[in-house]
């Protein structure tokens, strides 16, 4: 598969950071760009990857940094989804081949989905990249659905707060959800790269497998034997509160809100949280965890 050379923006943050290492470790050449002033002196030494400081919205800055890549893949944080456009313009007029936007996370194709306000700049980003792909021949793009990150879920108390055994149990707990362990997004994001020409243009979909709140909670019971807190809410009613929380203006809690819109979309049926039924697990090469490894990741998270 090497020696494609890949870039990377956002490569300091959660999914980048284990992304920039699996690929060094596949011997890709690897660009970390960076914004100029940022945190790229948290990233090691190694002698495939150059790091390029570079203004991410200014087209010509980002279209020199990206000279002789091939694949791009952004990693940019929730609230810089919408601001990819000059980051997609960049790599058109650098002769990219492949884009991977920052899409990570919930079915954006589900049409309730798509209503959420923080999927609404998801989708306008797919639109234009079959724009630019339709306009520019040799330059596509696929997005990655995956679903809940799995073990930063718990590890940050998202899914449930292992540590403390307290959670939100949302729909009840019972709810199914599509879930992928870092690692295994990481394998699509290679598993992409090494299938461009059944990946172009599209949406995949992975998992490392379909849980449900209670599930996790059980596995460490079962391991430590301590009782659980937990509260039960509707995800509609952190819908309708994070729209209220928009419409402050201004003055609104913009991370939390979104954060309240991405819960609608990972753990409720009608916004397509379990991927089950359209999987593209094979062609990339991600496998379906047992009940065995499950276990270990929640027991890794005691």
């Amino acid at each position: 598969m090497p020696p494609t050379r890949v870039a990377i923006a956002g490569a300091t943050g959660n999914l980048g950071i284990p992304l920039l290492h699996a690929l060094l470790a596949a011997d890709y050449s690897i660009i970390a760009l960076s914004r100029v002033g940022g945190n790229s002196s948290k990233l090691k030494p190694h002698p495939n990857l150059l790091i390029k400081e570079v203004d991410f919205t200014a087209i010509d800055s980002l279209a020199s940094a990206l000279s002789g890549v091939e694949v791009v893949v952004s990693c940019l944080a929730t609230t810089a989804i919408g601001s990819q456009n000059p980051l997609i313009d960049a790599s058109v007029a650098a002769g990219v081949k492949r884009f991977i936007p920052a899409e990570f996370g919930m079915d954006s194709q589900n049409a309730l989905a798509m209503q959420l306000p923080v999927c609404v700049p998801k989708v306008a980003t797919q639109k234009y990249l079959l724009e630019k792909s339709n306009t520019n021949p040799g330059f596509t793009y696929t997005g990655i659905a995956n679903g809940m990150f799995l073990d930063w879920g718990l590890q940050v108390g998202m899914i449930a707060d292992v540590a403390k055994h307290t959670a939100t149990l949302y729909n009840g707990g019972d709810v199914p959800f599509s879930a992928t362990t870092l690692a295994d997004v990481v394998k699509a994001v290679c598993g992409v790269i090494g299938n461009q020409d059944q990946t172009a243009n599209r949406i995949v979909y992975v998992h490392s497998a379909v849980v449900t709140q209670k599930q996790l909670i059980r596995y460490a019971k079962e391991k430590d034997g301590k009782e659980w807190e937990t509260t039960v809410k509707k995800t509609e009613d952190i819908r309708l509160e994070s729209l209220a929380e928009l419409g402050k203006g201004s003055g609104a809690d913009i991370e939390t809100a979104m954060l309240g819109f991405c819960i609608c979309a990972l753990w409720d049926l009608d916004y397509g949280c379990d991927f089950s039924g359209h999987l593209d697990n094979e062609l990339l090469g991600v496998e379906e965890m047992g009940e065995a490894d499950l276990r270990g990741i929640v027991e890794n998270s005691l």
